[in-house]
Parts: C-alpha cells; sequence; structure tokens
C-alpha cells in the first residue's frame, strides 16, 4: 500500500513558519487560525516520521531534516502554483494572481500607471504589488515568493528572463547655486567626490557608481541617503551633486527645490527598467504579455529635459 503524501498545503504552512519564525505571524500570513497551522505541521510530521522544528515557550528552532524539507517543499510548491498556471493560461492569459516586487526607485513614479493600465487591460487579473529592493527582490523571486519583478538592469539577479519595457536616463541634480553651462554634462566632468549616494543594496547607488567610474565616497561618508528625496534635500542644500533618474523628475521629484536637472553626456549614463522572472517559467508567454503593458503604461510619460 502507498504510504499517504503530504499535502502542499501543509508543506505551506511548514514554509511559512520557517519564513516567519512564530506560529501566530505564520497563521496569519497563510490566513487560517493558529490552530489549523499547528495541527497541519503535526500531521506532516507524522506522515513523515519525523520532527521538523522545535518548540519552546519562546522560539522555533527548525531541525536539519526541517530545514531540507522547506527547501525541497518551496519547489513543490513552485511546481504546484505551475500547474494552476498551465492550465488557467491555456484559457485565457494572466487570469487571477500575479506577486510582482517593484524596487523603490521606480515604483513611486510608474507604478500608479501600470496598475491602472493592467487594470484596463486584463480586468480578471490580481495584480499584488510590493516595494523591495533588488536584493531581497531576487531573492524572493528564486524561492517562489513572488512570481516577477519590476528591476533596473543591470542587476545581479541569477538565472531570469527579462522584458525590457524603459531606458531611463540618469540625470545630474546639481544645488541651484552652483552655476553650470547649458547643456549637457560629460561623466568626465562630474566630481566623484561631491557625489551623494543611496545606502547599499540600492541598485541605482550601483548604476551611478558604473556610470562615474568611481569607487565611492569612503567607508565613513557623513552623507548616505536611504531615499531620492532625502537625496534631493541635501543637494538643495548644497551639500553635494548626485544622478537621479528621469523618471523621478518627470514625475516631479524636484518640484518645491531650487534643485536644477542636467542631462549627461557619455556611455552608461541610463539604466534599463525591466520586468523579470524566474528562467524556465510556465508563465513566461504570459509575464512578456503583462511587461507590455506596462511598457505601454510608462511609453506616455514626458521626458524630462535639462532645468526644474
Amino acid at each position: 500500500m502507498t504510504a499517504p503524501l503530504p499535502s502542499l498545503r501543509q508543506l505551506g504552512y511548514l514554509v511559512a513558519l520557517r519564513e516567519h519564525g512564530h506560529f501566530g505571524r505564520a497563521a496569519a500570513a497563510c490566513f487560517v487560525s493558529q490552530s489549523t497551522l499547528s495541527a497541519g505541521i503535526a500531521e506532516l510530521e507524522r506522515l513523515l516520521g519525523a520532527v521538523l522544528a522545535e518548540r519552546t515557550k519562546r522560539s522555533v528552532r527548525f531541525t536539519a531534516v526541517g530545514e531540507e524539507v522547506v527547501a525541497r517543499a518551496r519547489g513543490l510548491i513552485r511546481a504546484g502554483e505551475d500547474l494552476v498556471a498551465v492550465a488557467r493560461g491555456s484559457r485565457e492569459p494572466l487570469v487571477g494572481l500575479v506577486r510582482m516586487a517593484v524596487i523603490p526607485t521606480v515604483a513611486p513614479y510608474v507604478l500608479p500607471r501600470i496598475l491602472s493600465g493592467a487594470g484596463r487591460a486584463w480586468p480578471q487579473l490580481r495584480l499584488v504589488v510590493r516595494e523591495v529592493l533588488t536584493g531581497p527582490a531576487c531573492e524572493a523571486l528564486h524561492r517562489g515568493a513572488i512570481d516577477c519583478a519590476l528591476l533596473a538592469l543591470p542587476a545581479a539577479c541569477g538565472e531570469v528572463e527579462a522584458y525590457e519595457v524603459a531606458v531611463d536616463r540618469l540625470l545630474l541634480a546639481t544645488p541651484a547655486a552652483e552655476a553650470a553651462p547649458a547643456g549637457p554634462v560629460p561623466l568626465d566632468r562630474i566630481d566623484a567626490d561631491r557625489l551623494l549616494l543611496l545606502e547599499d543594496g540600492h541598485c541605482l547607488r550601483d548604476h551611478a557608481l558604473a556610470a562615474c567610474r568611481a569607487v565611492g565616497p569612503p567607508p565613513d561618508a557623513p552623507l548616505v541617503a536611504s531615499t531620492l528625496d532625502t537625496l534631493v534635500r541635501l543637494v538643495d542644500a548644497g551639500h553635494g551633486h548626485t544622478l537621479l533618474p528621469e523618471m523621478g523628475v518627470a514625475a516631479g521629484i524636484l518640484a518645491g527645490s531650487r534643485v536644477n536637472s542636467r542631462a549627461i553626456e557619455g556611455p552608461g549614463a541610463e539604466r534599463r527598467v525591466a520586468l523579470v522572472w524566474r528562467r524556465g517559467h510556465s508563465r513566461e508567454g504570459e509575464f512578456r504579455l503583462l511587461g507590455g503593458t506596462i511598457r505601454e503604461a510608462i511609453a506616455p510619460a514626458d521626458r524630462a529635459g535639462p532645468g526644474r
């Protein structure tokens, strides 16, 4: 007689517990009661004949076999999701849930238009969006926590496919008090020592450094920002200059400041915004359709020229 197999639901409970490290938070993430989740994991342990997680009053510690089961469970859950996606996609594309991450230096400027465009083009699509830094977005992509991500390339994201939706130029933002000639500024004229940057984890930091061919500020640099808005305020106060994405300038990130923006002349002064997904994903065709919709939604935005 074939031994009973664990269900994907039970495996999902276990993965949620591993990710959240707490029965209550894991249950909330799975939209079930804590007793239901606990009972499901207990039944999973009974079926497998092994202790997967050791419980105490204050913590949950996974055993070695528990970690192995979690790793394999993630693959099984992804395969189950792909199976459902294939069946749905054969009837009609982009129906149901798609989980997408968008990086913070893109999301504020294009996400409202993306949601509106996707809603019009694919009324049966339920697009769930999270704003996440590039590294965590790529990690979530490969463990199946999200389906696709809107990133700025180049970025180290492993084995992925990409659909380019926009080319976003980088503009030099300088204080109004700094006199500057009209027209684009050559890359080699940008003073890297006065370049203000985002903190580690933001791909725009890497793009700015690559464009300027700089090694960045010293480890004890006194001014490192976590948002583009902070960078603008620092530039406005005369603490240096920075590179900003054109889509942010076009969306009004300089409004209320005295900061000027100038085009940059030279190779590499841009980033490619793309929708990416795991290579070999069964919904690749649907993601390309979604990428086309995103490209169309972004395209009408006016390009920001020199000035404020």
